[in-house]
């Protein structure tokens, strides 16, 4: 038993040096796709912007507001839709119609169920309305830059792209735990995204964003074929790579709300983010371990204290470099750096649970996680 401990130990230590390397190189690789951007021109076609929405969060008024402030010359509809006469977003949406009185503001209220997935339901209840060639999907907990559609458009215009799909950094507006949720995004989830991308190790299709062409979304059998479907952007991502066409990743960042009020919020989203992310790339999610440098290093301290100690102080400095690295390409501090062994371990904490999980939790309703990405759910628990 003891030599075993020893060698649990010593295969920590290996594990942790080389997520430390790869956190190094996670930082190179991050500036190296940044340096990329490029200005973008203006643009004069239509666009539909959709968003599902549900409940009132922090600052969505806001939020949807930085949709409508672009550099863009054409036509833009926000087409926002809930599923209850009495959702709180509604508020938010009249808000906005006052703030903008000139600008095509649509709300569709429409309580219709279909499959399991809520967002998925309501975007099916929005697509009879969508009235441009250009569809553009985003989370309600999305802002974006004045350059967004530009630089958006300029990547959907490559012959071989059928969808563009955008990285994002955590901004935290609901106190202290909602920028622990910030820090997991913008110091965990970014690099890995862009290092996965870069090196063809991942073909990434988010909820940010999922930009493409009425003729696409039509191809791939539209917002119905992911009714059933927890993870829907990957899903719909994945539909596209099956036309032979390709998700592009243009070197720009989008900012998520992180808006989790307290640690059971987090706890929920993450464990269901990460259950998810483990059916459909197991591969890829074990080896995620390798990521996680300094839980990895004080696993290892009990046994091996002065490797331990060496190990800790390398990779808190490989983890200080890539939340540098992310914080100053997103232009914002996502969290005090004091917070980063804690946001470290929990991240460990919750990869060990997601190990385990077959239901989760969406917006109050449990949803049973069932084979290739499918889920079910009682017909009562249907939210968007």
């Amino acid at each position: 038993m003891i030599a075993f401990v020893n060698y649990l130990a010593s295969m920590l230590l290996v594990l942790g040096a080389s997520g430390a390397m790869y956190m190094m190189a996670a930082a190179r690789t991050m500036r190296q796709f940044f340096d990329q951007a490029e200005p973008s021109g203006r643009r004069s076609e239509g666009v539909t912007l959709l968003k599902p929405l549900h409940g009132a969060e922090p600052k969505l008024a806001d939020n949807l507001a930085s949709f409508l402030v672009q550099e863009h010359d054409g036509p833009i509809q926000l087409l926002c839709g809930v599923q209850r006469a009495d959702d709180p977003a509604i508020a938010a949406v009249e808000t906005l119609r006052a703030r903008f009185p000139r600008a095509r503001i649509d709300l569709v209220i429409d309580p219709t169920p279909h499959g399991a997935n809520g967002k998925v339901a309501n975007l099916i209840n929005l697509a009879p309305h969508i009235a441009h060639d250009v569809i553009v999907l985003s989370d309600s907990d999305i802002a974006v830059s004045p350059d967004y559609l530009a630089r958006l458009l300029r990547a959907l215009d490559a012959p071989e792209v059928g969808a563009v799909t955008a990285a994002y950094h955590g901004r935290g507006d609901a106190g202290f735990w909602s920028r622990v949720a910030a820090a997991g995004l913008s110091w965990q989830f970014l690099p890995g995204a862009i290092v996965g991308s870069r090196y063809g190790l991942a073909r990434p299709c988010m909820g940010s964003t999922i930009a493409m062409r009425r003729e696409t979304l039509a191809a791939i059998g539209g917002f119905d074929a992911f009714a059933d479907v927890l993870a829907d952007d990957h899903a719909i991502g994945a539909a596209v790579a099956a036309r032979g066409l390709a998700v592009a990743m243009p070197p720009m960042l989008v900012t998520h709300a992180s808006a989790e009020r307290g640690f059971g919020e987090v706890w929920r989203h993450e464990l269901r983010w990460g259950a998810t992310v483990r059916d459909l790339v197991p591969g890829a999610y074990l080896a995620g371990m390798v990521a996680m440098p300094l839980p990895l290093a004080l696993l290892a301290l009990p046994i091996h204290p002065w490797p331990g100690v060496f190990l800790i102080v390398f990779a808190l400095l490989t983890r200080i470099w890539v939340a540098g690295v992310a914080d100053d390409e997103a232009r914002a501090r996502t969290a005090p750096l004091w917070l980063l062994p804690l946001r470290d371990c929990l991240t460990f904490v919750v990869f060990i649970a997601s190990l385990w999980v077959r239901s989760v939790d969406w917006r109050g309703a449990r949803l049973r996680m069932e084979q290739d990405g499918q889920i079910s759910a009682e017909p009562e628990n249907l939210r968007t």
